[in-house]
């Protein structure tokens, strides 16, 4: 089973709505019974918490429900346990670059590295901003999620549907 953990500082926008976004893909794909996958925070801030009600909306107009998601905090036993750490943004890269052992610094890459519209980009934080911000977010993340899935199962064809 290929294990994928998407991060980002709080736990209740990015990495959930990536996390939603990539199970919805992995579903369709037919790929539930082979991949796994989770989300975290660098931050305890948001710990138990759902994710923000902005970012539920916006992902349920694609068709995807996280509302029973709860926020965490990366732990240490994550760097071992998962075959992707996927980081939202260079703050959060450089943080778990800092925090893990040297054997699991590749796991670690942006999310927009799968990316072909937006390749190495940051997906910025929308929490401050209005409802675009997860809009513009949720559309680099579908992007990039398609370009995950073509790297774990080696098809160039995978396609994902959107909710758009």
């Amino acid at each position: 089973m290929t294990k994928i953990l998407f991060v980002c500082m709080g736990n209740i926008c990015r990495s959930p709505m990536a996390e939603g976004m990539f199970r919805k893909a992995i579903d369709e794909a037919g790929l539930s019974r082979h991949v796994a996958a989770d989300s975290a925070g660098t931050h305890a801030y948001h710990v138990g918490s759902a994710p923000d009600v902005r970012a539920q909306e916006a992902v349920r107009r694609r068709g995807v429900d996280i509302s029973q998601l709860r926020g965490r905090k990366v732990a240490d036993e994550d760097f071992e346990r998962f075959d992707y750490i996927l980081v939202m943004d260079g703050d959060n890269y450089s943080q778990l670059i800092r925090r893990a052992p040297a054997q699991h610094h590749g796991k670690i890459r942006r999310l927009l590295s799968f990316s072909r519209k937006y390749p190495n980009l940051d997906v910025v934080d929308p929490y401050y901003g209005g409802t675009q911000g997860f809009e513009e977010n949720l559309d680099m993340i579908e992007d990039a999620v398609q370009g995950l899935i073509r790297e774990i199962t080696g098809d160039t064809r995978v396609k994902m549907r959107s909710g758009r």
